[in-house]
């Protein structure tokens, strides 16, 4: 017999399911929602409709009030997708190009300028894969750097940089989920940082890109080319039409909300805790927008082609403006069932405590790298992993959840079928599956220092402790692998 227990589980078993079979998110996420429905209202024909319906208005409008959270939310991804198609199609991220490519003087600084761009178009993941590969890519040619080592410095700048920056794309998304935990006791802003600090394969991942920029860890040298790219040295460029907009981008957010945070208290961190960072990032996605604009402007640039420049951001981001509505339907849905406390039940039960940090990050990993989805990984094991912790260990719960954003991205840093692994591979000129096979070792490497680093905060090993650990740890591997490649090299 079926047991309430294991209905309530049945989405998310059909939602990761679906994902690995037809690869697509959207479709994955609604086959899961509509099972909830079922299950919620079986025996009606209108009741699941009607949930649906409710679900699906009560993101935006309930009880009278528009939830400014939500839709602050969504116009700043859609402003953010607009600035990045303002910022390609512009010429900005060549003019910047342009700019940094006369002041590269070797191998080394070529590789550190790639990862420096990657740094600078951090807005999103996907638009950092194909602006820095592009960009960079005439530049590695000259001086002789692979195409598969251009891939990974552009990949591991790109989606490791936006989970820890809150003022990414990827932000707003997160925050957005993070707010949905009725038992979490920080702002969304606060918590996501304290999350971000514990991410311990994104930061390790940035960090050993750094190391391969430096030391060429793990990669030779590519076969010599003609260099006919020379004449992008001669014209001349700036960095301020990238620069500006993404300085207006950071600081404004900044700024603003620190602005609307100034009447909860007297210190910085009550301030950013009691700030509206949904509307201070819309705003301030709006200024860079704008100025963005007023730039292109003073460049001669058409006003039509601004306007099909803003269309085709608004196009970029469709997809997953859906797949974030969809993940507020299916969160709301794993709340009425109840599947965050069966699992944490079940985890009570067969899970020793001690491994609920490495276990949250392995699950987490499997399933973004089966589905090829950080961001639907995201939308189903946040509320779950929080609901686990929760139960089991409370004090644990802000490390869980940053186990469940560094699982999902190691597990779609590594995945064949994710989007910023094919992106980063197509726009650096890297065959996808030659990017996986030369970036897997670094990445299991990155894999196994986050296990190490869940492994001691499981065992209720003060932060101020486990960091130097792990750096001590890094730089013993670090040092062990140059030597090493200095010896056969």
């Amino acid at each position: 017999m079926i047991t309430k227990e294991l209905l309530s589980l049945a989405p998310v078993v059909l939602t990761i399911g679906m994902a690995l079979v037809v690869r697509r998110t959207l479709l994955a996420l609604g086959s899961g929602l509509l099972l909830a429905a079922l299950i919620l209202h079986w025996g009606t024909v209108s009741g699941p409709v009607l949930y649906l319906v409710n679900n699906f208005t009560g993101q935006l409008y309930v009880q009278g009030q528009w939830q400014g959270w939500h839709l602050d939310v969504i116009l700043t991804i859609a402003l953010l997708g607009i600035l990045t198609q303002q910022l390609a199609r512009s010429g900005a991220v060549n003019a910047f190009a342009h700019w940094l490519f006369p002041r590269i003087r070797s191998r080394r600084q070529a590789r550190l300028a790639v990862v420096a761009v990657g740094w600078m178009v951090f807005i999103d993941g996907i638009f950092s894969c194909l602006a820095n590969g592009n960009v960079s890519r005439p530049l590695c040619e000259r001086y002789r750097i692979s195409n598969a080592q251009l891939a990974y410095l552009v990949d591991s700048t790109a989606s490791p940089l936006c989970a820890i920056l809150p003022f990414s794309s990827w932000g707003p998304y997160v925050m957005t989920l993070l707010a949905g935990l009725t038992f979490l006791n920080e702002a969304p802003l606060t918590a996501f940082l304290q999350v971000a600090c514990t991410n311990f394969y994104a930061v390790i991942t940035l960090a050993l890109a750094a190391l391969v920029a430096w030391s060429n860890l793990g990669f030779q040298p590519a076969a010599a080319k003609p260099e006919h790219f020379q004449t992008q040295e001669q014209q001349a460029g700036s960095p301020w039409l990238l620069g500006l907009p993404v300085l207006v981008l950071i600081g404004g957010s900044l700024l603003l909300a620190i602005l609307s945070g100034l009447e909860g208290g007297d210190t910085l961190m009550q301030w950013l805790a009691n700030a509206d960072i949904g509307a201070a990032m819309r705003n301030a996605s709006l200024g860079a927008v704008l100025l963005s604009l007023g730039l292109q402007w003073h460049q001669g640039i058409k006003v039509k082609a601004m306007l099909v420049a803003s269309w085709m951001g608004l196009r970029s981001v469709t997809t997953a403006l859906g797949i974030l509505m969809m993940t507020w339907m299916v969160g709301r849905a794993i709340g009425d069932l109840e599947t965050g406390r069966v699992m944490a039940t079940w985890a009570s039960a067969h899970l020793a405590q001690g491994l609920l940090l490495p276990g949250i990050f392995l699950l987490c990993a499997v399933t973004a790298f089966a589905t090829g989805s950080s961001w639907g990984t995201f939308a189903l094991m946040i509320p779950i992993g929080a609901e686990i912790a929760w139960q089991l260990q409370p004090q644990l719960l802000l490390p869980a959840l940053s186990a469940v954003m560094a699982g999902s991205v190691f597990g779609d840093h590594c995945s064949p079928i994710s989007d910023t692994t094919v992106l980063s591979a197509t726009a650096s000129g890297c065959a996808p599956v030659d990017h996986v096979s030369t970036q897997l070792p670094l990445a299991l490497t990155s894999a196994g220092l986050a296990l190490v680093g869940f492994a001691l905060l499981g065992q209720q090993l003060s932060l101020v402790l486990v960091w130097p650990l792990m750096l001590v740890l890094m730089l013993i591997l670090g040092t062990m692998a140059v030597k090493g490649q200095a010896r056969t090299g």
